[in-house]
C-alpha cells in the first residue's frame, strides 16, 4: 500500500491476531506452558528433527534492504546504547572476522518468499528516537507498544521515517514493566495496525531484564536458583542485562525478517501461536546445545567472557542459533562443523 517514504507492507489478514510471537530464553516450557522440569528433555535441540514441520505460508519476507529504527523508551545510559548499536551495525558488516554476526545472519537470509526472493543481506542502523520521560508511563500493555511506535513516527520534531524497509525496535529500560514481561516473554514481534499507527509496520519489543528477571531473560549470564551446579557465563560486554537483550534482539529480528506479517515461515497450524525459526533453537548457542546446556562457546582470553560471534569495533556477542531450512537443524557460525 503506498505511503510516505515508499511502498509499505499491506495488511493481508483482516482479523487482528493476538501478539503471540513472543519468546523467553529460559526456562524451557512444555506444550501447556508449564515449566519443563526435565532440563535435558528439551525438544529444541541442535540435531535434526523429524518432528519439526517448518512450513512456508505464502506471505512476504523482508527481501528489501532492512533499516532498523531503535526507539529508546526510558532511561538509557550511553554505554548500553553503544553496545546495542554495535550489534545492529554488525549484521551486514562482512569485514568482521569469523565467526561474525554477519555470518549468523546468513542463515536468516536462506528464507525466501513465493517469488524466491531471499531475506535481505543488508541490515542497517537507521534513525533513532528517545522517550526518556516515558510518555506512555512506566507500565505498558502490549498494545501500548504500538502507541510508542506511533508516537515515534508522528512526532512533531524528528519523527522516524516510514519507509519500505523500515522495522521499528522498541527497547524498554530496566524501570519499565511490559505486560507479561519475565513471566511469559522477554520480547515479541508483530506488525502495527493502521487503526492505531496509521500504517502496517513490522516492529519488535525487547526489554532490559537486569532488575527484574536476568535469570529468565538474560540466561546464561544469570542462572535460576533451581538449576543445580551451573555458574553464569561472563557477559562479553560486561552488562548481563544488555548482553542478554542482544540475543533476544537477534531472535526477534530473525523472526521478523522471515515472518513479518505472521503469514510466512513458521511451524504449527495457528498463525496466532507460531513456532518460528528462532523458537526452534531456544537456548542453543553452540555445538551440542540443548536442555540446560548452551553448547560449546568461545572464551575471551583477556576477560574470560563467553561469546559466539564477533562484531564491529572488536565487540563480541552471544546470540542464539536459528533454524537452517536446508539442513533442518539449528545452525550458527561457531558450530564445530563450520571450521
Amino acid at each position: 500500500m503506498p505511503g510516505p517514504g515508499g511502498v509499505l507492507f499491506f495488511l493481508l489478514l483482516v482479523l487482528a491476531a493476538p501478539l503471540a510471537t513472543a519468546w523467553r530464553p529460559w526456562p524451557p516450557r512444555d506444550a501447556s506452558g508449564a515449566i519443563d522440569s526435565g532440563f535435558g528433555a528439551s525438544k529444541k535441540f541442535e540435531g535434526s528433527s523429524d518432528f519439526v514441520k517448518l512450513e512456508y505460508h505464502m506471505g512476504p519476507v523482508l527481501a528489501a534492504a532492512i533499516t532498523v529504527h531503535p526507539i529508546w523508551y526510558g532511561a538509557w545510559p550511553a554505554d548500553q546504547k553503544r553496545t546495542i548499536r554495535a550489534f545492529l551495525r554488525s549484521l551486514s558488516d562482512q569485514k568482521v572476522p569469523s565467526p561474525s554476526v554477519a555470518d549468523w545472519w546468513r542463515t536468516v537470509q536462506l528464507y525466501t518468499d513465493q517469488t524466491t526472493a531471499n531475506v535481505s543481506a543488508t541490515v542497517a542502523l537507521g534513525q533513532e528516537k528517545t522517550d526518556a520521560r516515558m510518555s506512555r508511563g512506566a507500565s505498558l500493555s502490549r498494545m501500548d507498544i504500538q502507541s510508542v511506535v506511533r508516537d515515534a513516527v508522528t512526532a512533531r520534531t524528528r519523527p522516524l521515517p516510514v519507509d519500505a524497509g523500515g522495522v521499528y525496535l522498541v527497547l524498554t529500560s530496566t524501570e519499565v514493566l511490559v505486560e507479561n514481561f519475565c513471566g511469559q516473554v522477554c520480547g515479541f514481534h508483530y506488525f502495527t495496525f493502521p487503526s492505531v499507527v496509521g500504517y502496517t509496520l513490522p516492529y519488535a519489543w525487547v526489554g532490559n531484564s537486569a532488575r527484574r528477571c536476568p535469570e529468565v531473560c538474560a540466561y546464561p549470564f544469570a542462572i535460576p536458583t533451581y538449576v543445580p551446579n551451573r555458574r553464569p557465563e561472563a557477559p562479553p560486554n560486561g552488562d548481563a542485562g544488555v548482553d542478554g537483550m542482544v540475543s533476544v534482539i537477534a531472535h526477534e529480528l530473525a523472526e521478523m525478517a522471515s515472518n513479518p506479517l505472521a503469514n510466512a515461515w513458521y511451524a504449527g497450524g495457528d498463525p496466532s501461536f507460531p513456532t518460528e525459526i528462532a523458537d526452534l533453537c531456544e537456548g542453543i548457542y553452540g555445538t551440542g546445545g540443548g536442555g540446560a546446556y548452551t553448547g560449546q562457546l568461545l572464551t575471551d582470553g583477556r576477560s574470560g567472557s563467553s561469546y559466539n560471534v564477533n562484531g564491529v569495533g572488536g565487540r563480541r556477542f552471544l546470540v542464539q542459533w536459528v533454524w537452517d531450512p536446508y539442513r533442518s537443524y539449528c545452525s550458527g557460525p561457531n558450530a564445530l562443523d563450520q571450521h
